[in-house]
């Protein structure tokens, strides 16, 4: 996070506008990989900020691979994100808005792996048995929820 940790020197914790990319990843059998969260503990889409200069399907790649470890093939967008229930108060104390775009990776190669910098742990979940989410997820789901549930079980 090189550009939003510059910015945070500059201006503290004041709230931010973050604009961000977020990939979700199924499984054969129509789960959906999550991350445990180094800052707060809790599970995650894959994702993050943008740097200067990308677009957010180069977001949503590069997040993909540094945190998973693994290389996208076709992204299929999913939602584009924002609002007052994107609001996070990070655990210390830096406040963003998030505006996110969520893409489905439509194929993955690799194995995922963990960066430790980022995540505790990498893990599949069924899309009805969710573990304890991150606000943003939280709020995200229900907008996306549909949208997986259609890709894993096609009319």
């Amino acid at each position: 996070m090189g550009y939003i940790a510059e910015l945070r020197k500059l201006v503290g914790s004041r709230p931010l506008i973050m604009a961000g990319a977020g990939v979700l990843v199924l499984d054969g059998a129509g789960r959906l990989l999550l991350q445990k969260r180094v800052d707060n503990g809790l599970w995650s889409f894959i994702g993050g900020s943008m740097e200067p200069g990308e677009t957010f399907e180069q977001t949503a790649r590069r997040e993909l691979w540094e945190e998973a470890g693994l290389e996208a093939g076709a992204l299929r967008l999913l939602e584009v994100v924002s609002g007052p229930e994107f609001f996070y108060r990070y655990p210390n104390g830096d406040e963003v808005y998030n505006v996110g775009v969520l893409f489905l990776a439509l194929e993955v190669r690799g194995s995922p792996r963990t960066d430790p910098s980022e995540g505790l742990e990498l893990r599949y979940f069924g899309l009805d048995a969710l573990p304890d989410l991150s606000p943003f997820e939280k709020a995200a789901l229900p907008r996306v929820r549909e949208r997986l549930l259609q890709v894993r079980c096609p009319v």
